[in-house]
């Protein structure tokens, strides 16, 4: 016969920081202000969790928190990254906001168990890798027609040039 599953009513930043270490990942907790975030990379990408809304029982413990990974972005991005990814994943939405990229996942605890918090834990790790690959394919197609769209205009360049220098009869 299994045991009744203990559902969490609240996290806490050492609950969460077990959590993660417990799945082999190193975390550091810092202070801004009195806000809490646990901070914490994956496949050598860093991210943060930040706690979210309080839970009525004391203070220090969240009924949800928010997982998320900022990018500084060098240069201009192309239109329509973001927009493409939240038509097309589920789950993290991904937002520009001013020079970063920004990644984030929400996670509600109220009413789930350990499983749950594990599995959430697995989903994020997955999407990070999915957003690595994701901006790498992305700049490589955007790449890819940016050389179509500058080949015709070579191309035409390269045939006015010739005409030029065709000696005259």
């Amino acid at each position: 016969m299994t045991e009744p599953t203990q559902l969490i009513a609240s996290v806490t930043p050492q609950s969460l920081t077990e959590l993660l270490q417990g799945a082999g990942y190193r975390v550091n907790q810092t202070d801004q202000n009195g806000i809490v975030q646990l901070l914490s990379a994956s496949q050598g990408i860093g991210y943060a969790v930040r706690f979210g809304n309080a839970a009525g029982a004391g203070q220090g413990s969240y009924v949800d928190f928010t997982f998320s990974c900022a990018l500084r972005v060098q240069g201009e991005l192309p239109a329509g990254l973001a927009e493409l990814w939240n038509a097309s994943r589920r789950f993290a939405r991904l937002s520009v906001q001013g020079e970063f990229l920004v990644m984030e996942m929400d996670v509600v605890v109220a009413g789930v168990g350990n499983d749950h918090l594990r599995s959430q834990l697995e989903l994020w790790d997955r999407l990070l890798q999915e957003f690595i690959v994701y901006l790498r394919d992305y700049s490589q197609h955007a790449a890819r027609l940016q050389a179509q769209a500058d080949a015709p205009e070579a191309t035409s360049e390269a045939a006015a040039e010739a005409v030029a220098k065709v000696p005259a009869q």
